[in-house]
């Protein structure tokens, strides 16, 4: 049985009293600060949600009734193998100038619900049974040529990618004079002035020139302006936002969002947006429906949804979205016994050093924290914690590392001093010019550690990665491996050194041969590198696969039979397979839905425990880089602009970009409001204690 909320879309979304919290906060001085900026991001998101309802409504007269209403719709789609349904008896409603998101993961059916709602449903695709009311009048029964009169006029949409939904052929005024013309009544010569004014409207500077360009000649961000106005340029009275910006950097994502809800209050639209990211849902919409196979399981307004969760489905989410989640991943139970040999001499291929009693005492030294977190007694902050005097210098992270990272003191395991790299690049009226896509970076991995590099696309971040495994020749500069300069390496001893570097690609789609089963990707390189003989290398691919938590009788599949999720593990497995020193994570989880997101990351971490691993993690996405690094450089422009302890990052930026980064994470706001009441409880708690502690040195103050 589904569990359902309603609640009036009018609703400011009090705090709930009974709010679960799950995050184990320090106690004392920083708790409080907590709860000072807990309560100030509650306050602007109480003002956000507000302001947002009374702007959204503002242009629009009273309605009786809602604008949308779906009932009991159900979608199926005819296959080889039969009649698949994807959508099962959905209700929904979008009353005037109200927002309202569809939140679920790939297949949960929501992006079918949207294309039904339009009636662009793709071939085999059929509403098998329910009704779709808009603005009082029944359109199930409608044809595509009545449904055409509709579309663009009463009905906007704004697809995901536009790279795909642009005719790459056509000028970029053209097709928005397109639905000018089919709804308008404008002749086409008439619709340069108009075309004009959308574009600007929709927050692209010199409309004109934008006008006259074709679509690859536009980023990303401008490209998924321009769908913006076309889906508003005859200002409908509702707009399907289909993951709108999932393509797209944060940065540039709340951008895109910001515009779009500044647009859309305006003229007084209202908006269903389709998205899989709870924390953009919890930002932007007054009402969140959670989608699960088919079904909606729950309903309710944003901050219900966050704070109190009905369904298991739900809490999965929100658990699970790296945005609403402020801690760092902990190695399970099991990847902390692995990473504690029985005896000390059991070492062998392990980059963990220092004697085993040592590794003991560390696990005893978590388990103490966690029951120290656990019980509120705040013990937590003294076993965990130790001083930071500057930014950069040596700490020890508030969530206490585990035995196989806490390799302390030891020479970094990749040391980038200077790296600089640069493309000769055609320009436009002929000639060339010099672009410098890495400029003068410099780091450090720590053994046993996660050091990512968060930035834009273009900011270099990836051509970095590629210059550290060799895969690229820097311009100047030097990478060193183990203290041995690697920047000039040629022939056998290069090759020799892919076995210690390993890369894992961002698209597990692309990334594997799918010509190859799952035991043929592991062993490739294991028989490229010549290692073992054939029963040796199959008895290693099963070894990877249980590394990776995926059953033997993968081995005989190829990778069109998996998952996302599992032809990632897949992936992660097979850079594992010569016992590499250092991984290199390329967006390893950014195509990936949350869940499966959170599983991937948590076996990174995992795998990092048992195994000794040091990870150079590539993101784009800072909430994913909090998750699971320990140090964090922020890269604009070919340049490290920042770096310093994740902690250090997150907590006081110093760069102006770090911080546009930080404020972008979609959602943030939202969470740090949800912890108010819980962190506010625990300050007072801390506060309380304070005289029978008084002996006791406060750590932060060390």
């Amino acid at each position: 049985m589904t569990s359902t909320k309603t609640t009036s879309t009018t609703s400011t979304g009090t705090t709930s009293t009974g709010a679960k919290t799950t995050s184990a906060e320090p106690t004392g001085g920083p708790a409080t600060q907590d709860a000072t900026a807990a309560a100030s991001a509650a306050q602007r998101s109480a003002a956000h949600e507000a302001s947002t309802q009374t702007a959204t409504t503002a242009d629009r007269p009273a309605r009786s009734g809602p604008l949308l209403v779906v009932e009991g719709l159900e979608v199926a789609y005819r296959t080889r193998r039969g009649t698949v349904p994807a959508v099962r008896g959905v209700d929904l409603h979008v009353d005037a100038g109200e927002v309202v998101a569809v939140v679920g993961e790939s297949g949960s059916g929501k992006t079918t619900t949207a294309q039904a709602i339009i009636g662009l449903l793709p071939r085999g695709g059929a509403r098998t049974a329910g009704r779709i009311v808009l603005d009082g009048t029944d359109i199930s029964a409608w044809s595509d040529k009545e449904l055409e009169r509709v579309r663009g006029a009463r009905l906007g949409l704004v697809p995901q990618d536009p790279t795909v939904s642009l005719n790459p052929v056509r000028r970029i005024g053209d097709q928005v004079a397109d639905v000018l013309v089919v709804h308008s009544g404008l002749a086409r010569r008439a619709t340069g002035q108009r075309v004009a004014e959308i574009l600007e409207q929709a927050g692209l500077r010199d409309p004109e020139a934008v006008a006259r360009q074709y679509p690859h000649q536009l980023s990303g961000g401008m490209r998924q302006r321009v769908l913006i106005g076309i889906a508003l340029a005859c200002r409908p009275a509702l707009v399907i936002a289909d993951e709108p910006t999932s393509a797209l950097d944060v940065t540039v994502q709340r951008a895109v969002l910001d515009h779009l809800g500044s647009l859309t209050a305006e003229l007084g639209t209202a908006v269903l947006l389709v998205t899989h990211d709870l924390g953009v849902a919890a930002e932007r919409a007054q009402r969140v429906i959670v989608m699960n196979r088919g079904r909606v399981v729950e309903e309710g307004s944003a901050r219900q949804i966050l704070e109190d969760p009905q369904d298991p489905y739900t809490k999965a989410l929100v658990a699970a979205a790296p945005s609403l989640s402020p801690t760092r991943l902990r190695p399970t139970a099991r990847a902390r016994a692995a990473a504690v040999p029985a005896d000390a001499t059991e070492r062998a291929g392990r980059l963990v050093t220092g004697e085993a009693v040592e590794q003991v005492e560390r696990v005893e030294q978590v388990e103490q924290v966690e029951q120290a977190e656990q019980s509120g007694t705040g013990e937590a902050s003294e076993a965990g914690e130790t001083g930071v005097s500057s930014r950069g210098a040596s700490t020890t992270s508030v969530v206490p590392r585990e035995p196989a990272a806490q390799a302390a003191s030891l020479a970094p395991v990749v040391e980038v001093r200077d790296l600089v790299k640069e493309f000769t690049v055609p320009q436009q009226g002929g000639g060339k010019k010099t672009l410098r896509a890495v400029d003068g970076v410099s780091f450090s991995v720590p053994r046993g550690e996660t050091f990512a590099i968060v930035g834009e696309s273009g900011s270099g971040k990836s051509t970095t990665a590629r210059l550290v495994l060799r895969l690229a020749d820097p311009t100047s500069g030097s990478v060193h491996v183990d203290g041995q300069d690697i920047t000039r390496l040629r022939g056998r001893r290069l090759r020799r050194l892919r076995e210690h570097l390993q890369l894992v690609y961002q698209n597990p789609y692309a990334s594997l041969d799918p010509r190859f089963t799952i035991a043929q990707v592991l062993t490739e390189p294991l028989e490229a590198f010549r290692v073992g003989d054939r029963t040796s290398r199959a008895r290693r691919a099963a070894e990877l696969l249980d590394q990776v938590a995926l059953p033997t009788s993968a081995l005989h599949r190829h990778p069109a039979e998996l998952s996302g999720g599992q032809r990632q593990r897949v992936a992660i497995a097979r850079a594992l397979a010569l016992h590499p020193q250092v991984v290199v994570l390329d967006e390893p989880v950014s195509a990936l839905d949350v869940s499966v997101q959170a599983q991937i990351l948590q076996l990174l971490v995992d795998l990092q425990a048992e195994l000794g691993l040091s990870y150079l993690f590539i993101s784009h996405d800072l909430a994913v880089v909090r998750q699971i690094s320990d140090r964090v450089g922020v890269m604009s422009r070919g340049r490290l602009v920042e770096s310093g302890t994740t902690e250090q990052i997150f907590a006081d930026p110093q760069h102006d970009y770090t911080r546009a980064l930080l404020a972008a994470i979609p959602g943030r706001d939202e969470a740090v409001a949800g912890r108010a009441t819980a962190v506010t409880g625990r300050a007072g708690a801390a506060a309380g204690r304070a005289g029978a502690t008084s002996g006791r040195t406060s750590v932060q103050g060390t």
